[in-house]
């Protein structure tokens, strides 16, 4: 890829990131019935056809965040250093996606965690949250099997660890939604990965 290339790439996913933020706040926050595509466009400063040429509805919006968190997981992962144990590298890697909360009441926090619950909920946004996970399970998965020098059609460890980061990385924020979202989630987030780590093998 050359740089000019690259940076078109770089912008396109700034503008799938901005549309896609827009579209999770504004339905915590009015409720998923009350936000439109003409809203969520108007808030990430773009046109109505700009957000259709990146996505074909709302709920492909909403899910499209939590494809770019893992992009930029695998982004972070292939940087590491390349005789960093493949656990700590992962660690780290995921851990840079989630900053610290900003600081707010307790009652707006509650307030924000229960929105984005309820956007989470909607059965529209199901098979669209599948989707966004099988893809960044994949991409996950290929950066691994670099990693650890693996072929990842013929070798069930890089999907394995995929699988299972992704999964407990999603437990972990939804317990952090449910339970106090004005706390930090790293430390929990640190603990399952470490415990994890103590029950899957380093390398294949």
């Amino acid at each position: 890829m050359t740089e000019d290339e690259g940076l078109r790439e770089r912008k396109k996913r700034e503008t799938r990131a901005a549309i896609s933020h827009a579209a999770i706040r504004l339905s915590a926050r009015r409720g998923w019935d009350n936000v439109t595509i003409a809203d969520i466009a108007d808030a990430a400063n773009v046109s109505e056809r700009t957000f259709r040429n990146y996505f074909a509805n709302k709920a492909e919006a909403v899910a499209a965040t939590h494809l770019e968190r893992v992009l930029r997981t695998v982004d972070d992962l292939r940087a590491r250093p390349a005789d960093e144990p493949i656990w700590d590298a992962v660690t780290t890697a995921v851990a840079a996606q989630y900053d610290a909360p900003v600081a707010t009441g307790r009652g707006e926090a509650d307030a924000w965690a229960a929105g984005v619950r309820r956007v989470l909920a909607e059965p529209a946004l199901a098979g669209e949250l599948l989707k966004a996970n099988a893809v960044a399970q994949d991409e996950l998965a290929t950066a691994i099997a670099e990693r650890a020098g693996l072929d990842r059609t013929t070798d069930l460890y890089p999907r394995l660890v995929a699988a299972v980061v992704t999964a407990a990385t999603g437990a972990v924020v939804g317990h952090w939604l449910l339970n106090d979202p004005q706390e930090p989630v790293l430390p929990r987030l640190h603990a399952v990965l470490t415990e994890l780590r103590a029950g899957i093998r380093e390398t294949a």
